[in-house]
């Protein structure tokens, strides 16, 4: 078996190497801060803090559809989480956040700010606050709820299942991306024949669901994530490939994409995001230009 090699658990497992390749130098087996760090505040009621991985873009996406919307209550400051240098272990982002994740919104829009972490959670409680993407009916809220917290149950084998071992283990172990693209192309498949028979995850219109699904799979799709379109034939879902692309054309989703990008076309990249001509004068390509 293509990377295997004998292993026999220990009666206790102890934490005595690195771990997680890549990873390895913020992987830890605690919680809590490593160092203190206060989080920045800026102008806006929403004070987002991220970085445009798919978790952090389900959330700029929404801010940047409700204020399409017409939502000014929605206005946002997005400060950039630089996760690979450890600063989600500031004691500042680790009290929105005590699991250390991005992303974490603190809304201080009324007299105490509240803190909301995790996506899921910060979806549907934007979708409550400004009553948008979020159906009503019982029958479509049920459904829209039940493929957003599909997304929560299932990304977990694609990002930290497959991605990790197909593009970031350490060494390629035949067992475990067989496991997991197996489990991968099955997900495909649940949302494929979902799609044939539905224009949106939740039904006919466009819900949180579909923000929350979209960066994982629709990038997948598109060829986006861990470079593994072609190893999973994502071509081959017909109905995804008609959704992921009915997405990308919204100019809400294209400019959440951009917040707190850090990789990719320097166009594409909005580091922090405070007003909406950041869009046309604060991309790294501009930047650039004007130093």
């Amino acid at each position: 078996m293509t990377g295997s090699s004998e292993y026999t658990p220990p009666k206790i497992w102890t934490w005595n190497k690195p771990s997680g390749g890549q990873f390895a130098s913020i992987n830890r087996p605690i919680a809590g801060p490593t160092h203190d760090k206060e989080l920045p505040v800026g102008r806006h009621p929403l004070q987002l803090y991220s970085l445009a991985t798919p978790n952090g873009v389900k959330v700029t996406i929404m801010l940047e559809e409700l204020l399409a919307l017409g939502h000014s209550g929605a206005e946002y400051d997005a400060w950039l989480i630089k996760i690979g240098e450890g600063e989600q272990f500031g004691s500042g982002f680790v009290a929105v956040n005590p699991n250390s994740k991005i992303p974490a919104l603190m809304d201080r829009s009324g007299p105490k700010p509240i803190r909301v972490f995790e996506s899921g959670s910060i979806l549907t409680y934007l979708a409550e606050k400004f009553g948008a993407f979020l159906p009503t009916d019982p029958a479509a809220r049920a459904e829209c709820f039940s493929w957003l917290f599909w997304q929560m149950g299932s990304a977990p084998y694609l990002g930290g299942g497959f991605g990790h071992f197909y593009a970031y283990a350490p060494e390629k172990i035949e067992y475990a991306i067989d496991r997991f693209a197996m489990e991968v192309k099955r997900q495909l498949d649940v949302l494929d024949r979902r799609l044939a028979e539905s224009e949106y995850l939740g039904g006919k219109d466009y819900t949180i669901a579909d923000i929350a699904v979209w960066p994982w799979y629709g990038g997948l799709a598109k060829g986006w994530q861990y470079g593994a379109g072609e190893f999973l034939q994502v071509q081959d879902y017909k109905n995804v490939q008609r959704w992921a692309d009915a997405i990308f054309e919204r100019p809400a989703v294209k400019r959440g994409r951009m917040v707190n990008r850090v990789s990719g076309e320097l166009s594409g990249q909005l580091h922090e995001r405070h007003d909406a001509s950041d869009f046309e004068t604060k991309t790294q390509d501009k930047l650039a230009a004007a130093s």
